[in-house]
């Protein structure tokens, strides 16, 4: 069992940064893949970037490559999702998901999720 709690979501304008944490409960989270998916009003959660267990291997969708940054630190149970350069259309909550074996880019892989954070931007 893995519980995960996102925070750092917030205001911000266009062309600014955010940082998202994902904070995991459990001794075996260093054996989880983790993704970050976001959900806009009336649209469905799409997937945002994905870490491999070790922090050596990332993916990010086509609409935030360049522009955000997942990482990992395993001594702290938490994944980051450094959002840089943000745009009106990155609004959404934000979610953070976990998953044994292999990475993935479909939600429905994932057996763990977190509450979600409001990114607002403002234009």
């Amino acid at each position: 069992q893995v519980q995960l709690v996102e925070s750092g979501g917030g205001l911000v304008q266009a062309g600014g940064s955010l940082r998202l944490s994902c904070a995991a409960s459990g001794r075996t989270f260093s054996s989880y893949t983790m993704g970050w998916f976001r959900q806009a009003p009336g649209k469905e959660r799409e997937f945002v970037a994905h870490i491999n267990w070790s922090g050596t291997s990332t993916y990010y969708a086509d609409s935030v490559k360049g522009r955000f940054t997942i990482s990992r630190d395993n001594a702290k149970n938490t994944v980051y999702l450094q959002m840089n350069s943000l745009k009106p259309e990155d609004m959404a909550v934000y979610y953070c998901a976990a998953k044994l074996g292999s990475a993935s880019s479909f939600a429905r892989h994932y057996l763990y999720w977190g509450q979600g954070t409001q990114v607002t931007v403002s234009s």
